[in-house]
């Protein structure tokens, strides 16, 4: 890995917020983002991304590629629940480890939209179909969990509602954006997207530094009670990461030689849901336990990848082709 990379990224301004969030609650301040603030801002978000991944897209050709890397992108969300259940639940309930299974094979928008901004700094851009396979990859995790946690789950009188988990994997807000925007991106012309671009360009840096700011705090105050369970979720949110990272990335190579295209994969393999996971669990599996998925996601894996993760899977996918 390049030394230089590590640097660079460990210097990163939207980085190093979101480590003053973390030493906030470490010091004890008073800090904090308002709540309808930092939902203001994962809306803003959200929209950028998507609205800017349509109109790359509109100008991309619908190819074979691009359904290959789609039916790849839903591999991968299919594939991490499939494995990592039957690892967790060695240690786990049933429902735990089919929640943490799900939350893992599905995706964060946010470490998403970190790993475009990271992209940029190093002047590389990912093709436009890439966000549509981000947000399609949300719901197959989720319904591979409940399948998971039906199949083994021998209590008969502790039933999952799935048709409302799915239907809300499906409708789920930050998905609903995200696909909207992208549709909306992709209809509007070059002239109507550039009378919005000083919003959904010019002001995407500063509002992810302050909604990283927002994830360190709240990163710092799930860290405790995770540290609480014991090593091994801790063992799994730092290693299973970095595994899927790692693998999915050198396999993405099979499906496209796009350099920005393959670490997003990577990054996508490698993320874990604390938003649409988390929702859909909560309807459907009220026996999990929250307290123990969410803190892996959010306060161990996220900063995990953005600080050592990515520049490894930009290394692996420049360095390593099949």
């Amino acid at each position: 890995m390049n030394l230089d990379l590590l640097v660079n990224n460990l210097t990163n301004p939207a980085l190093l917020f979101f480590i003053l969030g973390i030493i906030a609650v470490c010091v004890k301040s008073d800090l904090e983002i308002p709540k309808n603030s930092s939902k203001f801002i994962s809306l803003y978000l959200l929209f950028a991304i998507g609205f800017k991944g349509g109109q790359e897209l509109s100008h991309e050709a619908f190819t074979s590629k691009i359904i290959y890397s789609m039916l790849f992108g839903v591999f991968i969300a299919v594939t991490i629940p499939l494995y990592t259940f039957f690892i967790l639940k060695k240690k786990f309930t049933i429902q735990n480890a089919g929640a943490i299974a799900a939350a893992y094979g599905s995706v964060s928008a946010v470490t998403f939209v970190t790993a475009i901004s990271y992209l940029e700094a190093q002047g590389l851009h990912m093709d436009g179909h890439m966000v549509a396979i981000m947000a399609i990859m949300e719901s197959p995790a989720i319904i591979a969990g409940l399948i998971l946690i039906s199949l083994y789950n021998k209590n008969n009188d502790d039933k999952i509602n799935k048709k409302d988990a799915i239907k809300h994997s499906i409708t789920n807000g930050s998905v609903l954006l995200i696909f909207g925007s992208l549709v909306i991106g992709f209809l509007a012309s070059a002239e109507q997207a550039n009378d919005i671009k000083p919003f959904t360009d010019d002001l995407f840096k500063g509002f992810l530094a302050i909604f990283l700011l927002d994830m360190g705090i709240v990163s710092g105050r799930k860290l405790n009670a995770l540290i609480a369970k014991g090593i091994y979720p801790i063992l799994f949110a730092i290693i299973i990461p970095l595994l899927n990272g790692t693998l999915f990335g050198i396999l993405s190579g099979y499906i496209t030689e796009d350099v920005s295209n393959r670490f997003i994969f990577a990054i996508l393999a490698a993320s874990a849901s604390y938003i649409a996971v988390p929702a859909a669990m909560k309807m459907a599996v009220p026996k999990a336990n929250p307290g123990l998925y969410l803190p892996m996601a959010l306060a161990v894996t996220f900063p995990i990848n953005i600080t050592i993760g990515m520049p490894l899977y930009l290394a692996i996918v420049q360095n390593i082709t099949p």
